[in-house]
């Protein structure tokens, strides 16, 4: 099994502020934005928790999935959410294990 890469989705709070992004390092990339090492939006409006992951097997296929979700309405966002994590919990004590 190769490299994995990982479109994200953190929630300042259930159905709060939203922001995508992707990356190689799941863990580390969410330790970066809890922790305001990400300068930017997710520390201006405090975009912490992570509420949405998937993960994919080429960086090209996670880029573009990462922009498509951007163009979305905010609605659809939701329920994508919604479907994989009703409750809107954090987690990324889910993938620290």
């Amino acid at each position: 099994m190769g490299k994995q890469f990982y479109v994200y989705i953190l929630a300042s709070g259930k159905k709060g502020t939203l922001y995508i992004g992707v990356t190689s390092n799941l863990i580390q990339r969410i330790y970066q934005h809890k922790n305001n090492q990400v300068e930017g939006f997710t520390n201006k409006y405090s975009v912490h928790r992570l509420v949405f992951y998937e993960a994919h097997d080429e960086a090209l296929s996670a880029i573009n999935r990462e922009k498509r979700l951007k163009f979305w309405k905010r609605q659809w966002k939701v329920e994508l959410i919604e479907k994989q994590n009703p409750q809107w919990k954090d987690l990324y004590p889910e993938i620290l294990g």
